[in-house]
């Protein structure tokens, strides 16, 4: 399954893959999951498949109105449904939510990129991310059964910390 975000591609925008950029480790002379083969193809292309990671961004920064902060990340909610929650003060907020992903690495990415590229559409703070947690789904879920790590994001939605 491929990764794609409900909702339409903001405008003059074309879609978008994400795809690895190769460490250079391949002693063998076999590409590794996200490289090309010699025949055109990536890990993707030969059928690897995708993963859920669990992931929380944590933005802050100067201070801004809470009802500004709260307006920006309902925005952000809107126009990418797959945010699961989002808590917020008036200098920081957290973002969580589930990312497919072919490795940890390509979910990391996405979610860097999240603040800043929506900055501007959904009018969010010029808060800087200081924090960044990507899990597995089997690692969540262990944490949840053993009383620990992040609570399952309920009530969903935007709230005040």
């Amino acid at each position: 399954m491929r990764r794609g975000r409900p909702g339409a591609l903001p405008r003059g925008t074309a879609e978008r893959t994400l795809t690895s950029v190769g460490t250079g480790d391949a002693v063998d002379g076999t590409a590794g999951p996200g490289e090309p083969d010699g025949s055109g193809e990536t890990g993707r292309d030969r059928g690897e498949v995708s993963r859920l990671w669990h992931v929380t961004l944590s933005v802050s920064g100067a201070e801004a109105p809470l009802g500004e902060v709260r307006r920006a990340l309902e925005q952000l909610a809107h126009d990418h449904p797959f945010l699961l929650t989002s808590r917020y003060a008036n200098d920081h907020a957290e973002i969580r939510y589930w990312e497919e992903a072919r490795d940890l690495h390509d979910a990391a990415a996405v979610a860097l990129r999240l603040w800043g590229e929506h900055r501007s559409t959904a009018r969010l703070p010029p808060w800087e991310i200081v924090g960044l947690e990507v899990i597995d789904r089997e690692t969540y879920h262990q944490r949840i059964a053993e009383g620990y790590g992040p609570l399952p994001a309920t009530p969903v939605g935007v709230h005040p910390f």
